[in-house]
């Protein structure tokens, strides 16, 4: 496949220290990546220089094989067939949505030539053609978002960026628009660059997951590798809860509180922290003191009902903190009780010595 975005070493800084630094990021045509961080990370900050709306202070942009941005270079924004899709959608308040619509097309058109385009683009995100007529005031938040990407890809781009697109919804419209969103631009074959803080939004939606912190990125990689294989602790704890061991490595298994695991390919050998996410662990209550040679015996100290799941903390004895379990919600073990904890999968070694 096609490279479509090539950023090599950018660095920006807006009269303080850096807002980014040496960032190096690739995509591959029709794929969708998703940097995740922190507000004022930087994640804004690399979207406006690709877009054009900024100028890097170092480093170089190629647009499927074009340089826009160097030491020489320095494209326009109108001129690097570039979709960009804001936090608020940014449509014109005075202007129809078919007007807002055309407004992207390229050129100059027919009346009937544009009126077919407009109802395409509409048909396109799953919005009927007699939205042409409302206004913006008319649209619920998820409707504005998609009328802003119909514009959007009305200009026929290389590369979509995508700035916080779904922040401002509520929960459930968050995520059908999300899946929407990812649906037309998956089907149409646009490649996009999402930015967000959404850890759920960007593991769901990305095929290509950037964690960026201070201006860095401290691991890119599938949503499976950040995820299952985080390279740091900032990186793991970022993406989701996590439960952090004391242990010892050899030959590829860590002795932990929680008795013998397997971990994942590591240099490290000797003592360090084994990371594992709470969906690996199962808690189960115990009817008498323990089983005969048990390992991982610990007291149930809050159980949280989320639905389909509980979290339960957890005091393990020899952990210096109470540790988290997430599990169905079925006859799930009460406050007080004893449980025993059962690991399934491989862990992580983390060398933080």
């Amino acid at each position: 496949m096609s490279v479509i975005l090539q950023a090599h070493g950018l660095t920006k800084s807006f009269g303080g220290p850096p807002v980014l630094e040496h960032i190096d990021l690739e995509l591959t045509a029709g794929t969708t990546t998703a940097v995740v961080g922190a507000s004022g990370c930087g994640k804004t900050t690399l979207l406006r220089l690709i877009a054009g709306f900024e100028t890097p202070d170092a480093g170089t942009i190629v647009l499927d094989g074009r340089e826009v941005s160097g030491a020489a270079t320095a494209v326009p924004p109108h001129r690097r067939s570039v979709g960009y899709v804001a936090q608020d959608g940014a449509l014109f308040p005075h202007l129809t949505v078919g007007q807002n619509i055309a407004y992207g097309l390229p050129g100059r058109s027919r009346r009937g030539a544009v009126r077919a385009k407009v109802a395409e683009l509409l048909d396109t995100v799953a919005l009927s053609a007699t939205f042409a007529e409302r206004h913006p005031h008319e649209l619920s938040g998820g409707q504005q978002q998609r009328v802003a990407l119909a514009r959007a890809l009305a200009r026929q781009p290389i590369l979509m960026l995508l700035d916080e697109p779904f922040s401002a919804l509520d929960t459930a419209l968050r995520a059908t628009t999300r899946k929407a969103v990812a649906e037309v631009l998956a089907e149409a074959g646009v490649t996009t660059l999402l930015v967000t803080h959404d850890q759920e939004e960007a593991l769901s939606i990305a095929d290509q997951v950037a964690v960026m912190r201070d201006g860095r990125f401290t691991q890119v990689g599938t949503p499976q590798q950040v995820y299952h294989g985080p390279s740091d602790r900032f990186t793991a704890e970022f993406l989701g809860e996590c439960v952090f061991l004391p242990c010892s490595v050899s030959d590829g298994v860590a002795d932990t509180l929680l008795g013998r695991v397997p971990v994942s390919a590591s240099a490290i050998q000797g003592p360090a922290t084994l990371l594992l996410r709470p969906e690996q662990l199962t808690a189960t209550q115990l009817t008498d003191d323990g089983r005969p040679g048990s390992v991982g015996i610990a007291t149930v100290l809050d159980v949280e009902f989320l639905g389909r799941e509980v979290l339960l903390t957890i005091d393990l004895a020899g952990s210096p903190t109470p540790i988290v379990v997430r599990q169905g919600s079925v006859d799930p073990p009460t406050v007080s009780s004893k449980v025993a904890i059962d690991v399934h999968g491989s862990g992580v070694v983390l060398d933080e010595k």
